[in-house]
């Protein structure tokens, strides 16, 4: 009986020593937010010479800035963490922008702020990718091209120097790579906005799923970026392979041919780390 009494005593004493290591103290050990809407340091600027560029600035370096702006629908067209940045709204009307300055103890928002464009900047559509990619008002829809629709490369393809190899196998001796079927479309346009829709085929039946949203092209840095849950198109068994199916590399943009990268991070199969490049076309 004493010796059923002592195991008690124990198991009863490492269960409150189990329970007493809730990590209370390493909570409380972070700092208090100080911050309050009121008193956090950012600015956003509308250009007077050009009112189409706003510029973002955090003046307080001790937080990490998050930036978030929605046209008047509530459309997201961006968002960036740089403490000093610039965009540019080319379409008239009204934008909403959001700040979150991020601390240790937590992230405290600043109330939003409205900017008013006037007018349409015609030049910042000036570089011919724009009208390539979307046709301008009227849109451009893509499918994907059955003589390759998909290839690998290294991560700094198609760059001259650094990893940058590549893969494009043509279709007609690599059926492996995916069934040959209808995987969808993706559109884009520059009707009053940066207007995309894109249909997904799922993998193991003819079942399509259509999101439309926004989208934003980085020309300097080629990439193209999905906005409001939009992801891009592709087809095959490739969706696990990788994280990030909405911010993909620009590889390739001509009146014919659209190329997009997405970084192969996960791979299932223990397989390194490249681009799974997809091969576009416009729709017949």
């Amino acid at each position: 009986m004493k010796r059923l009494l002592y195991i008690l005593i124990a198991a009863v004493t490492i269960g409150s020593l189990l329970f007493s290591c809730e990590p209370v103290e390493d909570r409380e050990s972070l700092p208090a937010v100080n911050l309050t809407p009121e008193n956090i340091k950012f600015s956003v600027t509308q250009n007077t010479a050009n009112k189409n560029e706003i510029i973002l600035k955090n003046n307080d370096a001790a937080v990490i800035p998050y930036w978030k702006y929605v046209d008047a629908s509530g459309n997201e067209l961006g968002h960036s963490n740089k403490s000093d940045d610039k965009i540019t709204f080319p379409f008239a009307g009204k934008y909403t922008i959001y700040y979150t300055a991020y601390v240790r103890g937590g992230s405290v928002d600043a109330a939003p702020v409205t900017v008013d464009v006037p007018e349409n900047d015609e030049t910042f559509f000036s570089d011919p990718r724009w009208e390539m990619l979307t046709n301008g008002t009227a849109g451009k829809t893509w499918v994907l091209d059955f003589i390759d629709p998909v290839g690998w490369s290294g991560l700094d393809y198609p760059g001259t120097t650094g990893d940058n190899w590549n893969w494009f196998p043509d279709y007609a001796s690599n059926s492996w790579v995916m069934p040959n079927k209808n995987w969808g479309e993706m559109q884009f346009n520059l009707n009053g906005g940066y207007n995309t829709k894109v249909i997904q085929t799922a993998q193991t039946s003819n079942a399509q799923t259509t999101k439309a949203g926004t989208f934003s092209l980085d020309l300097t840095n080629n990439r193209l970026i999905f906005n409001n849950g939009v992801e891009m198109q592709y087809g095959g068994d490739y969706h696990p392979d990788c994280s990030n199916w909405t911010n993909v590399k620009l590889v390739q943009l001509t009146s014919t041919s659209l190329r997009l990268g997405v970084k192969r991070d996960q791979s299932r199969t223990g397989e390194g780390v490249c681009l799974i490049v997809f091969h576009f076309k416009p729709k017949p």
